[in-house]
């Protein structure tokens, strides 16, 4: 038997796909929780509707000036505090740290109502996606109990600083140097393809702390202020126009030795973490629990009708493909829910719904223009979501590089899960000090 609380629910659940939810009872004290969930959505949030379900399909890309920027951040903080104040920030997160102590089944049902609601909180997906976990997992006592709280409240924004020009996709070549002198940490380096650092409080920054050990080994992670005397943050302009993604460079920065993730040179495990939680949290931002995969496809065949192409029979078998590949794509996402509720850590099911969101977001974009024909490239001035399939088709390719290559995505699945031979690793075990990398290469 499924249970949903009222009636009035089932009729938003339509938005939020019921029948792709797990099927279970619910207790007593979830069905009020259920309730409780609703009138906070309803007097704090707005309900998604046909008309606006995909304003803005570019979502973190899109260009904004910088007063529009500081509304929203402002917008976002005001909700996350409310959110919290109401007992819902951090639903499974431990009490002690600001969270509410639940189990996973309770952020399923949060999630199923947010379905029909327009939250802004995407501004906090790296903190909550990927940094929070990763403390909880390896932080200290006092560094949980002193960054946890503020981050849900959304008070202070998280950034993560891995990617630098000569180390992308093999992040293990980075070259940010950590060097300790006494409780302090000198950091120098350059970091680059930071989302919202311009407007972080803190990151999660990994840098060689070893270079006579292995690249993988003598990594170290940190906790760094991004208001530190030394830090330079450069915005880059992207293909959409937007310039949500920086460079960063460190000169001279002071860290705390407090502010160590995990153990000194262990950090590539850290790494791993917080990766591990990144692709959980861009399938996620993709659809995978029903979300923005499935208003996409439901916006192109709005768009379909519009263009009265909907009867075309090509059209038609196009847009009932990428139906049932969004589909899947949320099931995937119920399926990894489902790990990390039975308490396993993330694994390389992340990396197969993370390559096939990839790949569903490009078809979408391309799907997007080729039905909105001269629409999806010429619109008048000042239309409101003029742009919005232009800003589809280029914003997609992001989604095949941000959190692991396609190419690297591959690899994993390879590997861990058809069990295929690690390809030549001929410097795993050479001193990174060896290594022919980014500018080691010129001496």
């Amino acid at each position: 038997m499924l249970v949903y609380g009222t009636k009035t629910n089932a009729t938003k659940m339509k938005w939020g796909d019921m029948a792709d939810h797990t099927v279970q009872d619910v207790t007593a004290e979830q069905a009020a929780l259920r309730t409780q969930i609703q009138r906070f959505l309803e007097s704090n949030a707005r309900a998604r509707s046909r008309s606006d379900d995909e304003d803005d399909p570019g979502g973190l890309f899109d260009e904004v000036d910088e007063s529009t920027e500081r509304e929203r951040i402002a917008q976002s903080q005001s909700f996350q505090a409310r959110l919290a104040d109401a007992g819902f920030a951090g639903i499974t997160w431990p009490k002690e740290y600001g969270g509410a102590g639940m189990s996973p089944r309770e952020l399923e049902i949060f999630n199923e109502e947010a379905a029909g609601y327009e939250l802004p909180t995407r501004i906090f997906m790296i903190g909550h996606g990927m940094c929070g976990p990763t403390l909880l997992a390896l932080g200290t006592e006092e560094q949980k109990r002193h960054y946890i709280p503020p981050m849900l409240r959304g008070d202070e924004i998280w950034c993560q600083l891995f990617s630098e020009p000569g180390a992308g996709s093999d992040v293990a070549s980075l070259q940010t140097r950590a060097v300790r002198d006494g409780d302090e940490w000198t950091v120098n380096g350059q970091k680059v393809w930071t989302s919202g650092a311009h407007y972080a409080d803190y990151g999660i920054l990994i840098a060689r702390t070893n270079p006579d050990a292995p690249k993988h080994r003598g990594i170290t992670m940190f906790i760094v202020d991004m208001r530190s005397p030394g830090i330079e943050i450069r915005p880059l302009r992207q293909i959409t126009g937007g310039a949500n993604f920086n460079e960063v460079f460190f000169t001279d920065t002071h860290i705390p030795h407090a502010n160590v993730v995990g153990d000194v040179d262990e950090g590539w495990r850290a790494a791993i973490t917080v990766l591990m939680n990144a692709r959980m949290a861009g399938v996620s931002a993709q659809g995978g629990g029903g979300g923005m995969g499935g208003a996409s496809v439901r916006s192109l065949i709005a768009l379909a009708r519009e263009r009265g192409v909907d009867g075309d029979p090509v059209v038609r078998q196009l847009l009932a493909g990428l139906w049932i590949r969004s589909t899947i794509q949320r099931y995937t996402g119920i399926r990894m829910r489902e790990t990390a509720r039975s308490g396993r850590v993330p694994g390389p099911e992340g990396s197969i719904a993370k390559l096939y969101g990839a790949q569903l977001s490009r078809d979408m974009g391309s799907a997007a223009v080729a039905i909105a024909g001269t629409g999806g490239q010429a619109w008048d001035e000042g239309a409101r979501g003029g742009d919005r399939w232009a800003m589809a088709v280029l914003s997609a390719p992001g989604s095949g590089i941000a959190g692991g290559t396609d190419q690297v995505q591959r690899n994993i699945i390879g590997e861990r899960v058809l069990g295929l031979p690690k390809e030549p690793q001929v410097d795993r075990e050479t001193p990174f000090r060896d290594l022919l990398v980014g500018t080691q290469r010129v001496s």
